[in-house]
């Protein structure tokens, strides 16, 4: 699963520098001294510093290759550009970052630019500890460029997973070229926006033209491949969790703050899956709701029944697992095409899954 490149459209005016309130935010809880994590695409705002805990910066190029790239580019200081550890292109991101299991991952405007949403989260999860969790910064797409566009649909979800996309499909481009617009955020709060007044920021044969050469040349275009609210958001991941394509549970959440233009939230894996819907429901109906306060989905772990929440074993992963004799023992994964050792780390372990014929 590729990493994101930066979008060329990003509104700056809320991202371009790591503000203590939005750090406290992303970071409350997390014991930097005691834990170790990872935070993809930091660039040269990291929201870990090396000298604060352990942190592996993963990005989608090395350090060089990022230098070479954003030299021109105003909104990136490239003699600030943090050491890049793991390279998350070619290689999973379990493989990418040695193996290691950690306690957290943070990721700021990323999910939104990630070709195949649901593989994308799998992979996080298989770099999980028992309790991690993955914290998540994502535009509201109410007060952004993706201001004109739909929300996004679970089929053009799966869609980019059956294809296993490792570039922008598109469907995604024709949806976010066709409609990108330059949108002032402030005016979308007070709701002085007219859509129909809206500038875009492409014509349509740019659009088209842009969605022939990914799907004929299988060309990297950066968009936002996703676009969300809150609460459609939270629809997403209980539709996908319902599949039982992902595990994880709403941990935490922060909505839209009057002004901003985006969300906070915490997916933590849970084995429960009803506590898992619930926990997106509750997400849903919050945002949904500006008086709602509830924290509901939380009570649980305030009582004592957390052990529904987390995994009964560590998710840990064995360095002798061969993927030839694993897909060997279990024929319905071979016939998946999914990568074995992909299944054993999301599902394997948890089933029983024998990893040879001789178990």
């Amino acid at each position: 699963m590729a990493m994101s490149e930066n979008i060329k459209y990003r509104d700056f005016s809320t991202i371009t520098s790591v503000a203590p309130a939005r750090r406290a935010k992303l970071l409350k809880g997390i014991d930097l001294a005691v834990t170790q994590g990872v935070e993809i695409g930091a660039l040269c705002r990291p929201f870990v510093k090396r000298c604060e805990g352990h942190v592996i910066y993963v990005d989608h190029a090395n350090t060089d290759t990022l230098k070479s790239k954003y030299k021109q580019a105003s909104d990136v200081d490239i003699d600030c550009l943090v050491d890049v550890d793991a390279v998350w292109g070619e290689k999973g991101l379990h493989d990418a970052v040695g193996g290691h299991l950690v306690d957290w991952v943070i990721a700021s405007h990323v999910i939104e630019h990630v070709p195949d949403l649901i593989t994308w989260l799998r992979e996080l999860a298989s770099v999980l500890k028992t309790n991690g969790e993955v914290r998540l910064i994502i535009p509201d797409k109410r007060y952004t460029f993706d201001y004109l566009r739909q929300t996004t649909r679970l089929a053009d979800v799966m869609l980019s997973y059956i294809k296993q996309a490792r570039v922008p499909q598109a469907h995604c481009i024709l949806d976010f070229a066709l409609n990108a617009a330059k949108v002032d955020g402030m005016a979308a709060w007070a709701g002085e926006l007219q859509r129909d007044n809206l500038e875009l920021h492409n014509t349509w044969q740019q659009a088209l033209m842009l969605a022939m050469d990914a799907e004929n040349n299988n060309s990297y275009h950066d968009i936002h491949c996703w676009a969300f609210t809150p609460a459609s958001f939270a629809n997403l991941m209980e539709q996908i969790c319902s599949m039982g394509l992902i595990d994880f549970s709403c941990e935490d959440f922060s909505t839209t703050l009057k002004g901003e233009s985006e969300f906070f939230v915490t997916l933590r894996r849970s084995h429960d899956q009803a506590f898992i819907r619930d926990s997106w429901r509750e997400m849903r109906r919050i945002a949904s709701d500006p008086d709602a306060t509830s924290r509901e989905w939380k009570s649980r772990r305030k009582t004592g029944q957390s052990d529904a929440l987390d995994p009964s074993q560590p998710f840990t992963f064995s360095r002798t697992l061969n993927p030839h004799t694993y897909l060997a023992a279990n024929a319905d994964v071979a016939r998946s095409g999914m990568d074995p050792i992909l299944h054993y780390l999301i599902y394997g372990w948890l089933e029983g899954r024998r990893t040879s014929h001789q178990q």
